[in-house]
């Protein structure tokens, strides 16, 4: 089974440095951040990004079900069918957030990297090719939906809540379907922003 391609190397030590000329290292200066960049903000990080989220919401899903559903007709195994769905939906629920979290730890690497290789040297001419505008726009735009979403899950789903006519089980299904949008929102657009503000810096 063919895994994702490694990272490339940081820049060799100056003392093992091998360009031609001064042109042949930005050339591959450039090359590396521009292939770190796509990894980071690229479409295809964009959509696994937001699949994850999906994945975990999906998880969410289940154990909501297991809050919502009446077992009352089922007793005496409703509670123990309840406590099998919740644990099905956090088993699902928890593999796209582990997921998450190592390519939290690959992106930290790769900023490593990105600012290991922008160092070497000063190239204003290829900077605006490395500011990937449309790219950053797409993880803000994406990351405010998110967001919004999250937050009318989060707070005015349960604000408007009524006795008697939803549960609390509803209630808190919303709240987490809602915390999980927003924080996956709040990582989405740290990714853009920290990304606008490395290539400004440039």
């Amino acid at each position: 089974m063919s895994r994702r391609p490694p990272l490339p190397p940081p820049p060799p030590p100056v003392e093992l440095r091998s360009w031609p000329g001064h042109a042949a290292m930005l050339a591959d200066r450039a090359a590396v951040l521009s292939d770190l960049g796509r990894r980071s903000l690229g479409g295809a990080a964009l959509a696994v990004f937001w699949l994850l989220v999906a994945g975990a919401q999906l998880g969410w899903g289940v154990v909501g079900l297991a809050l919502t559903s009446d077992f009352a007709g089922l007793a005496p195994f409703g509670v123990l069918l309840r406590a099998a769905l919740g644990a099905i939906g956090v088993g699902v629920m928890a593999a796209p957030v582990i997921i998450l979290g190592l390519s939290a730890r690959r992106q930290r690497r790769t900023r490593s990297l990105m600012d290991q290789w922008a160092a070497l040297a000063s190239d204003p001419a290829g900077a605006p090719r490395l500011r990937m505008a449309g790219a950053s726009l797409s993880w803000l735009l994406t990351s405010f939906a998110s967001g919004t979403a999250g937050l009318w899950l989060a707070l005015v789903v349960p604000a408007t809540a009524r006795a008697g006519e939803d549960t609390y089980g509803a209630v808190a299904y919303a709240m987490g379907a809602g915390t999980l949008l927003w924080l996956a929102a709040l990582t989405g657009a740290a990714r853009a922003v920290r990304h606008y503000r490395w290539a400004i810096r440039l």
